[in-house]
């Protein structure tokens, strides 16, 4: 039988650093405070007019550096993100163009916090089915360009950056085992980001009310995200056939400390099977778990035949994951 395996990852994060230091200056907040309740220490910002698909075409050169392919290898270009370059055309197809992938088809997927595992969800299907043989899939943010930076209750949460992965079909016993992804969108409002759209689309008036900045209700979504990653991540293991300790490593989106503890701990998984590396970055969305997945791999977290979980919780609401044998 068909799966998807992934053969190589890469990530990229701008070089400006924001500190919880700096953000003291523009708003009343406190380092001692962020780090309590988000276990953020700093996040990365673009500068200049650094885009999505500049951060995505570097994580994917790395990516496909390392798995010792050329863009022309390449069929299909999915690209997750909440913060394309523009309408369109898409993110996905952009960087097509920059990378000389042209055998490759592309498009882009919204599904916020969760993005790239839906990609991997649409990657492994089409890979299964025959129809594409080499995915490049990409999670890619610039958050910080519709964040509010006068709300304390937000701007400390999100950073920018990119992670990407090269997947390929194998008929070995490894590679992605299985992937479930979920909605509700009757909860959209939790989180949301109400103007540039054709809802409200760009105008003095919605400039004025600021939508065209995210807006979170930040503690019904800590009790949802909770709730909900304990039951996705029960069921992912007993379709499985798995129990928790089997896994060599659990890697969460990185939303906020407090929900990853939590849900660890709902599973009686020790954190030293947790990735984990939201005080560098903050919350990136949909590059959220592809950088965390990379760092991983290149510091020796996860080796041959170790079982890996992969979930995250966002915007829509959506949530989903996936287990892989690496």
């Amino acid at each position: 039988m068909l799966r998807g395996r992934i053969i190589a990852t890469g990530s990229y994060v701008p070089e400006n650093v924001i500190t919880n230091h700096d953000l003291e200056k523009i708003v009343d907040t406190s380092d001692e405070w962020i780090i309590e309740r988000t276990g953020i220490k700093e996040r990365r910002i673009v500068s200049g007019n650094q885009a999505t698909s500049d951060l995505a075409y570097e994580a994917s050169s790395i990516a496909l550096k390392r798995a010792h392919l050329k863009p022309k290898d390449i069929d299909l270009i999915i690209v997750a993100t909440i913060t394309p370059d523009m309408a369109f055309p898409s993110t996905a197809c952009i960087l097509q163009d920059r990378l000389g992938a042209k055998n490759a088809a592309a498009l882009d997927v919204n599904a916020a916090c969760s993005g790239f595992l839906y990609g991997l969800h649409l990657a492994n299907g089409l890979i299964k089915s025959g129809l594409h043989h080499r995915v490049l899939l990409v999670g890619a943010e610039v958050l910080s360009k519709v964040t509010d930076w006068q709300d304390r209750s937000t701007c400390i949460l999100f950073g920018d950056g990119a992670g990407a992965a090269v997947l390929e079909a194998t008929k070995e016993k490894r590679g992605i085992f299985s992937t479930h992804i979920n909605s509700d969108g009757s909860l959209g409002d939790l989180i949301c980001l109400p103007g540039g759209g054709s809802r409200n689309p760009c105008s003095r008036d919605s400039i004025l009310k600021r939508l065209n900045f995210i807006k979170m209700k930040g503690n019904e979504t800590f009790k949802i995200a909770v709730r909900t990653l304990e039951e996705l991540v029960i069921k992912t293991l007993r379709d499985n056939d798995l129990d928790p300790s089997q896994l060599s490593l659990l890697i969460p989106h990185q939303a906020n400390i407090r929900i990853i503890q939590a849900t660890a701990k709902r599973l009686a998984m020790p954190m030293e099977k947790v990735f984990v590396n939201i005080h560098k970055y903050g919350n990136t969305s949909a590059a959220s778990v592809p950088i965390a997945l990379d760092e991983a791999v290149q510091s020796g977290r996860i080796q041959d035949g170790d079982y890996v979980l992969l979930e995250a919780f966002g915007g829509g609401l959506t949530w989903a994951s996936s287990l892989i044998r690496w």
